[in-house]
């Protein structure tokens, strides 16, 4: 078989067939995933492949089998004994998926993981001299007793310890041996029994070793997921009150806990707590708390479950469930509704699978590109055809702004109709939209696609395509800093244009400012380059420069926070409330530029391009009800979370945007610094979002149907993946992979919450309220 080719016969056939060149191990871990390592020959004595590929194939009923194809151009006689030879039919074993790095660490001479806890597989070594067979056992013992002795305090009772002493001392009584006489039988039988003894310690150690890192506090992840299941019970439950035009959002938690089924839940719990925390191998982190804090938890869950049960009577007592006018069905349900809750559930659903959590990237990427698609699909329809088919000019801004407020006359006011108000914008600054104007709104999607595109090539994130260059790569090189110069300073310009139309003119020139301070930064740290500067040799750590770029963020949030407070105290225009909620955008915006690295600048640039172009030639044309343009930009803001490189992995984390401005560490601001670095798109988006329905709609409610849109939206993938994290503990990459997503869906969540306090906040300064 030629290297690289895949073996012909199905894995389900393995077993009963003669593979011939090939090496079949069944393997039975909880779950699989491909694998695919060439390995090269190593200058050292223990050299096992020169071109040998390993699979790990389809699952084989509960098992997966494995193969590899072998060349001719075999060098040792310990990759004889891994590969079958010819005729040989002997049935392939099980084996424990976690010695196979204890075993190719052995076979290619290289140190054994740290942390590895599995065995050595000794059909691999079986064909090599006694003394090798023993030194090879040795050195994995010795590595699984010392990851036993960093994790286990009492590790001299352990049996696998002891036994690991006994292969010692029998060890050392067969070298001796060996040095006196070499090819004497009591030589061999003392070693076949210091092998038996070493495989024995072998099996114990690493026994003991996955029972303590298995050890799970499975009661405090079933009392979180409880709870966040309750929470998300009570969101789906709210759907009707929270859509409907009074937009209220009431979690009745005072009632049901003067009932007596609060009472005995309550009564259950807390028995169920003393149970677990006084039997004898409990330790977990809710028994760790003080009674104090443990019971409120437990009144917590009683109350929310019995809040559950009552808005569930509620419904199941008024006969119907929420349910759509029939009279605008058409309206209610198209096909970028049908779109936005499939892509939801798409994407939840693919959370159970490693590899799409790798690659979640990809699954934004696709539902922004089909997002656009579909956009472009219903403006050629409202722009060009009537229902029937036939052509039609585009709708005028003042008909479709008097057929918005002239279509609720004739819906009936019962509050199981969902009032999800549609976004307007009162008289156009465009009388009619004339025909370069309807050309500019139907090339808008096909221009952010374009934008899309070249973002994907800025960044290679995840783990399959994350080794190929990009050019972010091309731009940080030290040979290209004069191009990243003038890409940088470009979009420091662009993003100026694009952010000070609609600010103050002290916000405007404390913006013009702050962008050139951003500039000067990383100028001093030796990023990018002025242009009359032919090297830049005078690198420092730019303190005082990032210090000046703050005081300009500040007095730009200042200037925002006063004009709206400004607006409620004072009763004042609504434009002032409009202008205050827009230069809170733009300090924002100056801080992700500070804090962006200058290769990620186009990112921003793109984002705030992106925002105009929805807003002037999608949403005001197409008039998206608030749910649809809440999903927008919760969609978009995932994926610019993507382009600008992070992934779900801890390494793309940039802890050096914590640092900037700092001559020391400091804890709060670097933390503050580092996650809103890292959640630059979903921030500004977010921000974007409450600026859109703050100026562009004359419902009251559209701040708060947004809010909860958004909260359930994010509560819903969280809530699954808590589940199926639980569910899939015991997965081989359940460290590696379910994990560190578990830390970024957490944070993700924090984010979310004071995004949601933001936008309530917002909606009670808002006069139409």
């Amino acid at each position: 078989m030629e290297h690289g080719a895949f073996p012909k016969q199905h894995p389900t056939h393995a077993r009963n067939s003669t593979l011939h060149g090939f090496w079949c191990v069944e393997w039975t871990p909880r779950d699989f995933h491909m694998v695919k390592s060439t390995v090269t020959p190593l200058n050292s004595g223990l050299r096992i492949w020169h071109c040998c590929e390993l699979w790990c194939g389809c699952r084989c009923g509960s098992s997966v089998v494995y193969a590899s194809s072998c060349s001719s151009n075999w060098t040792s006689s310990l990759g004889t004994s891994i590969c079958r030879r010819g005729g040989d039919i002997r049935p392939p074993k099980h084996v424990q998926q976690t010695d196979l790095a204890a075993t190719l660490s052995v076979g290619l001479g290289l140190p054994i993981p740290k942390s590895s806890i599995g065995s050595l597989l000794f059909p691999v070594v079986e064909g090599k001299p006694m003394r090798e067979q023993l030194r090879f056992l040795h050195l994995n013992t010795v590595q699984l007793s010392k990851l036993l002795q960093e994790n286990v305090p009492s590790y001299k009772k352990e049996p696998g310890f002891e036994q690991f002493k006994v292969s010692e001392r029998l060890h050392g009584n067969w070298i001796r041996l060996y040095l006196e006489e070499n090819n004497s039988e009591v030589l061999f039988n003392l070693g076949t029994k210091v092998r038996r003894q070493y495989l024995d310690a072998l099996r114990t150690l690493s026994l003991s070793l996955s029972r303590q890192t298995a050890q799970y506090d499975v009661y405090s992840m079933v009392v979180g997921t409880v709870v966040v299941l309750e929470v998300l019970a009570l969101l789906l439950l709210s759907v009707p009150h929270a859509l409907s035009s009074e937009a209220e959002l009431e979690v009745p938690l005072l009632s049901p806990m003067f009932s007596l089924l609060f009472y005995l839940v309550l009564l259950v719990l807390s028995a169920l707590h003393v149970i677990v925390c006084t039997s004898v191998d409990s330790s977990c982190y809710l028994c760790s708390l003080s009674w104090l804090t443990a019971g409120g938890v437990m009144v917590l869950i009683s109350a929310l479950l019995c809040a559950v049960i009552s808005a569930v009577t509620k419904v199941l007592a008024s006969g119907k469930l929420p349910s759509k006018n029939p009279a605008h069905s058409s309206s209610r349900w198209s096909e970028l509704d049908l779109l936005i809750l499939l892509g939801t559930l798409g994407h939840v659903l693919s959370l159970g699978a490693s590899s799409f959590i790798e690659e979640e990237h990809q699954t934004w990427y696709f539902l922004v590109n089909t997002l656009c698609l579909a956009l472009c699909h219903e403006m050629y329809r409202n722009c060009f055809l009537e229902d029937s088919g036939a052509p039609k000019r585009c709708l005028h801004a003042e008909e479709e702004f008097d057929r918005a407020t002239q279509a609720p006359r004739g819906r009936g006011t019962d509050w199981d109709t969902l009032e999800i108000d549609k976004v307007s914008t009162g008289p156009s600054p465009l009388e009619v939209l004339r025909d370069h104007e309807r050309w500019m709104v139907l090339a808008s999607p096909w221009v952010i696609l374009t934008c899309c595109r070249l973002l994907r090539s800025l960044n290679q994130t995840g783990v399959q395509w994350a080794h190929r260059p990009d050019l972010g790569h091309w731009l940080t090189s030290p040979d290209h800093k004069a191009e990243l110069s003038a890409l940088a300073a470009l979009s420091l310009v662009m993003t100026f244009v694009l952010v000070q139309r609609r600010c103050s003119v002290a916000s405007k020139v404390a913006m013009a400012f702050g962008l050139l301070g951003v500039y000067c930064y990383r100028v001093a740290l030796g990023n990018v380059l002025f242009p009359w500067q032919q090297d830049n040799k005078d690198i420092s750590k730019g303190i005082t420069e990032a210090r000046f770029v703050y005081v300009f963020v500040l007095g730009i949030l200042f200037t925002g926070t006063k004009d709206l407070l400004k607006s409620q105290v004072l009763a004042a225009d609504s434009t002032v409330r409009t202008v205050g909620l827009w230069e809170v955008h733009s300090g924002l915006v100056l801080l992700a530029a500070l804090l962006s690295r200058p290769h990620n600048l186009p990112v921003l640039v793109l984002s705030l391009l992106v925002q105009t172009i929805m807003t002037q030639f999608v949403w005001r044309p197409l008039r998206h009800s608030t749910a649809e343009v809440t999903v927008m930009h919760y969609w978009f803001g995932q994926a610019f979370f993507y382009f600008q490189g992070n992934s779900n992995s801890i390494a793309t984390v940039d802890i050096s945007a914590g640092f900037v401005g700092l001559d020391a560490y400091m804890e709060i601001p670097a933390m503050f610094l580092t996650a809103f670095a890292t959640y630059t798109g979903p921030v500004l988006w977010a921000s974007h979002l409450v600026n859109f329905l703050s100026s562009e709609t004359s419902s009251g409610s559209s701040l708060s149907h947004a809010c909860f849109c958004y909260a359930l939206i994010c509560s819903f993938p969280v809530s699954a993946y808590i589940i199926l994290v639980t569910s899939l503990r015991y997965h081989l990459f359940i460290w590696s992979v379910f994990s560190p997503k578990l830390l970024y869906e957490g944070m993700h969540l924090l984010i979310t919450a004071a995004i949601c306090v933001f936008f309530t906040a917002m909606d009670q300064t808002n006069p139409k309220s």
